[in-house]
């Protein structure tokens, strides 16, 4: 992702053929002020996490070329790995059909982790439902912790 000096875009309301079909970049917030970002390996397409953005993270994204998002629980920006170190290196950003929603292609430094469990993905479980009705979750025995968060989050 190339590095600008200040990043800008629309925050003026566009007509659905606009926002559809245009080259105007107009991100549309929710009520909170947030958008939603989903990250992705930028090499081997694994679904890494679903974030959110505010207009603050999402133009500190496109200017440094790290992700960075809101945490809605701590009510702060967030750049991600500053503490555990996998950093999340912006290859590409997209937007979907409507601009609600962003798609980040990244490369994560470090361990390559990207969910605070320590693993690669936040998605390490698949939902199962017996013939009783009766769900579970299996983990993905592909993807164990790569760090100790009890150590990493102290």
């Amino acid at each position: 992702m190339k590095n600008i000096r200040s990043a800008q875009f629309s925050t003026e309301a566009y007509s659905k053929s606009e926002l559809d079909s245009g080259t105007i970049f107009a991100p549309r917030f929710n009520a909170d002020g947030l958008i939603i970002a989903i990250a992705v390996d930028a090499d081997d397409n694994t679904i890494l996490m679903l974030a959110h953005m505010n207009a603050e993270a999402l133009s500190m994204s496109l200017t440094t070329g790290i992700a960075t998002y809101w945490s809605r629980s701590r009510k702060a920006l967030w750049k991600k790995g500053e503490t555990s170190g996998n950093i999340q290196q912006i290859v590409e950003m997209r937007t979907d059909c409507d601009q609600d929603a962003i798609l980040l292609r990244v490369r994560t430094l470090d361990t390559g982790a990207n969910c605070h469990t320590g693993r690669k993905s936040c998605f390490y479980r698949t939902v199962t439902m017996d013939e009783t009705g009766q769900t579970a979750l299996i983990f993905d025995d592909a993807d164990h912790p790569r760090f100790d968060p009890n150590i990493v989050y102290k």
